[in-house]
């Protein structure tokens, strides 16, 4: 973990957010030849294990910090569901059918958790 000089953290985010697009990028490009069941689990395996890695530390962090991964669960979201960008409906998808929270909420339950 890459902690920056005033302790918040922006390298290991910056970094942990790099390597989960990569992962996605990945991912869709296979994810014609995969259900939704097989994809979810590699999406969690390889992407909400790393976002929720150390996550409950970012207790307090910046909103600009905490968005680079809320970014990230938004687009393993859409590699699951298999839309496209600007299709509507998938905070609903990501509450009720992925079981999924927002990063904010995540944090707080990770911490409130552990």
């Amino acid at each position: 973990m890459q902690i920056s000089p005033d302790l918040s953290l922006q390298h290991h985010v910056t970094a942990v957010s790099v390597c989960c697009f990569y992962q996605l990028r990945q991912i869709r490009c296979v994810r014609q030849s995969l259900d939704d069941e097989s994809t979810a689990t590699l999406i969690h395996a390889f992407v909400t294990s790393r976002v929720d890695y150390c996550c409950s530390l970012l207790t307090e962090a910046p909103k600009v910090v905490t968005d680079k991964l809320q970014r990230v669960l938004i687009a393993a979201a859409r590699v699951i569901t298999n839309t496209r960008k600007y299709d509507r409906g998938l905070h609903h998808v990501r509450r009720h059918e992925l079981h999924w929270l927002d990063m904010t909420d995540r944090i707080q339950f990770r911490t409130v958790v552990a």
